[in-house]
């Protein structure tokens, strides 16, 4: 599961975390206006940049903190989503139909389109010598 967070993360990590959050905070509040985003976006790098020097790790961690809790505090509460991402407007708009529809095709739909069939053929043997030399052959427990 890649959405599962496993090991801990790193100072660097969680400030570019911080940092990308920051500006996907800034571009939903800007969203109509591309030149205060843009103005916004600067400053905040350069807010960002004023700090990448830090050696004292206690400073450092409290900056990250006191930046974490400001980007909270400011973010807002319908943020910004990409489309097709979840909870986005376009998300699994479009099906996705498995590749098995199409040996429910009667004989004369594939006719329609010989080379393509005759290729996924060729490929479905591919596919299940190559499962059989990995796994074995399969056993039907049904039957």
């Amino acid at each position: 599961m890649a959405y599962m967070q496993t090991k801990a993360l790193t100072h660097a990590s969680r400030v570019r975390r911080l940092y990308k959050q920051a500006i996907r905070s800034l571009e939903a509040q800007y969203c109509v206006k591309p030149l205060e985003f843009r103005y916004h976006a600067v400053v905040m790098r350069a807010r960002f940049d004023s700090h990448k020097d830090e050696v004292d790790m206690r400073k450092a961690k409290k900056l990250l903190l006191d930046g974490e809790n400001e980007c909270f505090e400011k973010s807002l509460a319908q943020p910004m989503q990409f489309p097709f991402s979840p909870g986005g407007v376009a998300y699994n708009r479009v099906a996705h139909v498995p590749d098995m529809i199409l040996d429910s095709w009667h004989p004369l739909e594939k006719a329609q389109y010989p080379e393509y069939f005759a290729r996924r053929e060729v490929r479905k043997r591919e596919f299940i010598e190559r499962w059989e030399k990995k796994y074995g052959k399969s056993t039907n427990v049904d039957a």
